[in-house]
């Protein structure tokens, strides 16, 4: 159903239906969940009237030995899927200035470097060391493995 032809179907099926909740029954929300919350947004739904079923980690791949005791499983999450349905609610979407300044906390070698990176990005950097000088560990090292090279 990640396709582009379901995407279509699914959202035919939301328009000609007038359908206000959509349930999915598919595998790992964390990768697909915002495939399918893009698709009822695009059909015109709220993102957050969509409840998720994950019947592959916590079903199929579990079970896989005993396909019909995993089949009655799928049909008893996806019943709870459309009874949790019933309770969800719209998302609100707000849009927040996001203010291009950084606090970097620690100026060793790793604060160093994401400052560098932050600050070539064009934030603002506020670098914080507790000790009175930068440079963590690597200060405390004249020489480093394997090129022998000075520390400092």
């Amino acid at each position: 159903m990640c396709t582009e032809s379901s995407a279509k179907f699914i959202k035919e099926k939301i328009e000609s239906n007038n359908l206000n909740r959509v349930v999915v029954a598919a595998c790992t929300p964390k990768t697909h969940e915002p495939v399918f919350k893009t698709i009822i947004e695009e059909a015109g739904l709220n993102p957050g009237m969509l409840e998720f079923v994950n019947i592959r980690e916590q079903d199929s791949f579990v079970h896989m030995k005993q396909p019909k005791e995993a089949l009655e499983k799928a049909k008893d999450l996806v019943r709870a899927g459309v009874a949790r349905a019933v309770y969800l609610e719209t998302m609100a979407t707000m849009i927040i200035p996001v203010e291009r300044r950084a606090l970097v906390i620690g100026g060793g070698i790793a604060g160093i470097q994401a400052s560098l990176d932050l600050a070539s990005d064009g934030f603002q950097v506020y670098l914080v060391e507790k000790n009175p000088s930068i440079g963590g560990k690597m200060a405390q090292l004249d020489r480093t493995f394997p090129t022998d090279d000075c520390a400092i």
